[in-house]
């Protein structure tokens, strides 16, 4: 049998991160929203760090455990975002410092260490995604711009997928969903599972929203129930929910 050609490996590559983009991405993203305390950082590293793996893989070849290759690299990526800001913001300096400080002691373990590491990733990512919709569903947050953005960020619906739920504009949930992170970062609200004594300040609507989005039987977009009637899983096609007003 002849040698693969390397457009051959590369198109195989490319439909492996493809796969691995929709089925992990999501905890992935939920990572690094811990690891580095900010989303669009996250998002931006995550993104970063597939564009390397597509470049590197075809000749490296594919990592055993490609999730925490793909976190570690990020994280990589994600100082030199922070360099690049610090030469305009002090502060980012401080951050970067931070993260070189976690990567240098991954790297001076030896290689037990490291897949020690890996399998701790692995099993941190449910405890990540509870981390995040915690972080996402916090009192301090409107309410709105708590489903949003957990519809978002945890569920992976779309602006769009969400706005038709509000009956708002895509422009409009954006600039909610931008407001919610900006109060998570200057707040700061901590990216934790609270203790049982502090979720007594979440209100019932949001312990019930909890339960939906951890309930694979419940549509996510029936927590859009602040704006709208709550729409069942029958009625979640795009086509069967009413066309968006330029609304608040």
């Amino acid at each position: 049998m002849s040698e693969r050609s390397p457009e051959q490996i590369h198109t195989q590559i490319r439909e492996q991160l493809d796969s691995l983009y929709r089925v992990d991405s999501g905890r992935i993203l939920e990572t690094l929203i811990r690891l580095l305390g900010d989303f669009d950082l996250a998002e931006e590293a995550m993104h970063e760090a597939f564009a390397a793996a597509l470049s590197l893989w075809p000749r490296s070849g594919v990592p055993g455990n490609p999730r925490p290759w793909l976190i570690s690299t990020a994280r990589f990526k994600a100082i030199d975002t922070l360099r690049r800001r610090a030469r305009f913001d002090a502060s980012q300096d401080e951050l970067a410092r931070n993260l070189e400080a976690q990567l240098s002691s991954l790297e001076k373990s030896n290689a037990d260490a490291r897949s020690n590491e890996e399998d701790h990733l692995e099993d941190a990512f449910e405890d990540d995604r509870l981390r995040l919709m915690f972080t996402c569903c916090h009192p301090a947050l409107p309410p709105e711009a708590r489903v949003a953005l957990t519809l978002r960020e945890v569920c992976g619906l779309t602006t769009e997928e969400i706005a038709r739920g509000f009956l708002i504009t895509p422009r409009t949930l954006a600039q909610r969903i931008v407001r919610a992170k900006a109060k998570i970062r200057d707040a700061p609200i901590p990216y934790e599972v609270p203790s049982p004594r502090h979720r007594r300040g979440f209100d019932s609507r949001t312990r019930r929203q909890l339960r939906h989005y951890n309930d694979p039987t419940i549509s996510p977009l029936a927590c859009c129930e602040f704006r709208v009637k709550p729409i069942t899983r029958r009625s979640t096609h795009a086509s069967q929910l009413p066309q968006p007003s330029a609304q608040v």
